[in-house]
């Protein structure tokens, strides 16, 4: 079951806000940082060398979801290329509120069926010490996944807590859905 039209509308513009907002901010850092230099022609080997280094090791997990370590939580997996917009978006906006979707669950059915234990896990598989991270592509194929983590943006820029936004995700997926993924309850 969908939510309705204005409720998903409101979340997108939500999340697009916070995909705009992160993309200008590191514009920003970006050209902070830079120097004035102009660019130098780098020959295809180096080009292949970086984009090894920012989009690094690929893997399949045992469901079949394709896994992909990426430099940073700011490099979104290639896998993403060629997709809709919504399915990018929704992987920035877990990025963005990754703290956060670490205390919701999916009622997609991934618990059981990927091992997920929450609706973080449905994009991200884990964020290393390095800061490297370890992207999943069970986001892409999945509605319910997609709503949950923009429903959770929308929800923090309203200045609901995390409990709050625990109490509503489970209400509203507590019928019709599939059984949720083992996830802690916040404090």
């Amino acid at each position: 079951m969908m939510l309705p039209y204005f409720i998903r509308s409101r979340y997108v513009r939500t999340a697009l806000t916070v995909a705009v907002t992160g993309t200008v901010c590191s514009m920003l850092l970006t050209g902070c940082g830079s120097n004035s230099k102009a660019p130098s022609s780098s020959s295809a080997a180096e080009e292949q060398h970086a984009a090894e280094h920012e989009h690094g090791h690929i893997q399949y997990a045992s469901n079949g979801d394709l896994q992909e370590t990426t430099e940073s939580i700011g490099v979104l997996p290639s896998f993403l290329s060629g997709l809709t917009n919504q399915i990018a978006l929704a992987y920035k906006t877990a990025a963005a509120v990754h703290d956060t979707l670490e205390w919701i669950p999916c009622y997609c059915g991934c618990g059981g069926s990927a091992g997920h234990l929450n609706n973080l896990n449905c994009f991200i598989k884990e964020i290393h010490e390095d800061g490297s991270v370890v992207w999943d592509d069970h986001g892409t194929k999945c509605d319910v996944c997609m709503e949950t983590a923009f429903q959770t943006a929308l929800m923090l820029q309203e200045g609901k807590s995390v409990k709050e936004i625990r109490t509503f995700i489970d209400d509203t997926y507590k019928t019709g859905y599939a059984k949720p993924t083992p996830t802690p309850m916040p404090a």
